[in-house]
């Protein structure tokens, strides 16, 4: 099967936003759209994975960085959820002007809160899929708690997040804190399925119980046992693809 890789800028809320579009010739089942992990990008090697596996399953992808990571423009120290959220709806929206509206969303760690908070804002989602995630957006703040006090006190800090150099504002921690992403699950009305590892020590298993409990039927949970947080091995990645992919045939038209 050939298959095509297109380069893309899409205006976002911060700058254009660097993304990648792989689909299978000549067209594809649907569109999916990935949402990657905090400061991860969109060439992370789950990100990469997932998305060229559910190309070989006959799936056009688009995935992004988002604003202030990778290539994308803007300032990362003035993003917050909430734009998060806009950013994935602009693209959704760049989709469907110019190839199609996706159908399914994929979001993993950070990026699975944002695909649940942007789920019910794009008219063309029948399918939402998380890897990993937090039921909150705020869980992303034990990645640099420490900075917490310093951040409330002087309205910024510099953290490492994975090694790399962020700047933190008051306003992401207020931005997390104001979403009842409890409220938004429950609201949902599209299928949902779950992936969470056991294993996973950056976001615990009881944060996929805690999604699962809140959302509505029709939803399904599968279990990444024994894959590792970022998805490091390539047949966990494989694994996530095969399932969306089989698990969205039944909602896709």
């Amino acid at each position: 099967m050939s298959k095509q890789r297109v380069k893309l800028d899409i205006p976002g809320v911060h700058g254009n936003l660097s993304a990648i579009l792989e689909r299978p010739n000549p067209h594809p089942k649907a569109y999916v759209l990935y949402a990657h992990c905090f400061t991860c990008g969109k060439d992370s090697l789950a990100a990469s994975r997932i998305s060229r596996g559910l190309v070989a399953h006959g799936y056009g992808v688009v995935r992004y960085d988002f604003a202030g990571i990778g290539h994308s423009g803007g300032d990362f120290s003035d993003t917050n959820f909430t734009t998060s959220i806009e950013d994935l709806v602009l693209v959704a929206k760049h989709m469907r002007d110019n190839y199609d509206a996706p159908s399914i969303l994929v979001g993993h760690s950070f990026g699975g809160a944002v695909v649940l908070g942007a789920a019910g804002k794009i008219k063309s989602i029948k399918g939402v899929v998380t890897v990993a995630a937090p039921s909150k957006p705020c869980h992303v703040i034990k990645q640099f708690a420490q900075f917490e006090d310093e951040i409330e006190k002087n309205g910024q800090a510099d953290v490492l997040l994975s090694g790399r150099p962020f700047v933190i504002k008051k306003q992401f921690l207020d931005d997390v804190y104001s979403h009842n992403q409890d409220e938004t699950i429950g609201k949902m009305k599209t299928p949902l399925l779950v992936f969470h590892s056991p294993h996973d020590q950056t976001v615990l298993i009881k944060e996929a119980e805690h999604i699962y409990g809140y959302a509505k039927h029709p939803k399904s949970f599968i279990t990444l046992d024994p894959s590792d947080h970022l998805l490091s091995h390539a047949k966990d990645a494989a694994y996530v693809a095969e399932n969306v992919a089989a698990w969205a045939t039944r909602y896709i038209e």
